[in-house]
């Protein structure tokens, strides 16, 4: 489990987006973030963007990354699968699954740096919704090139758990799926 704290965020994009901890002046970061890096067409683009964009405010003084554990999913956020494109299909149409129309979309695809994806791009963590992520150029080289992640909040992790039989998970379109698979590595 990785501890990360306003004083160690780990880089300074974590401690900006999950702290509000600004390392540098906001030219500086906008014209790292165009210039340098290419992630927005300008440098006004860049700034209303980071306008619109919102840092997480934790509640306590850390936050944990690390694998599930029954004694702490009281202060669970969000849970984060990486998967892939088998699963995150699975992933999408269970996101989707108890869905209407009228809701926030229950998937989001937003542009992001990778710790962004955790939670600051979520408008509300105690919505069902779920964001595909990893697609942050500069955390790709950590990842297999066929996987992404797909992070949900904490009522989509329920939402998630509580498919039943009666779901795609035991229907034919997915048995056949994961057979073509099986086929295929034979």
């Amino acid at each position: 489990t990785l501890r990360i704290t306003p004083e160690n965020p780990g880089c300074g994009g974590t401690g900006y987006w999950l702290w509000g901890v600004e390392g540098r002046a906001r030219e500086e970061f906008v014209e790292f973030l165009v210039d340098e890096e290419g992630l927005k067409a300008s440098h006004e683009l860049m700034n209303e963007w980071l306008d619109h964009e919102r840092p997480y405010c934790p509640e306590h003084s850390s936050i944990l990354l690390g694998p599930l554990r029954e004694d702490q999913y009281e202060w669970l956020r969000s849970v984060t699968f990486f998967a892939d494109p088998d699963q995150l299909s699975m992933l999408v149409i269970g996101a989707n699954y108890d869905a209407a129309p009228g809701d926030a979309p229950a998937v989001i695809a937003p542009f992001g740096s990778g710790c962004m994806e955790l939670a600051p791009l979520f408008d509300d963590l105690e919505s069902p919704q779920a964001i595909i992520g990893s697609t942050d150029v500069a955390m790709r080289q950590f990842l297999p090139p066929d996987v992404l992640a797909f992070t949900v909040t904490k009522p989509m992790f329920e939402r998630l758990c509580a498919l039943d039989e009666r779901s795609f998970l035991h229907k034919p379109f997915w048995q056949t799926l994961v057979k073509a698979r099986r086929r295929a590595r034979e």
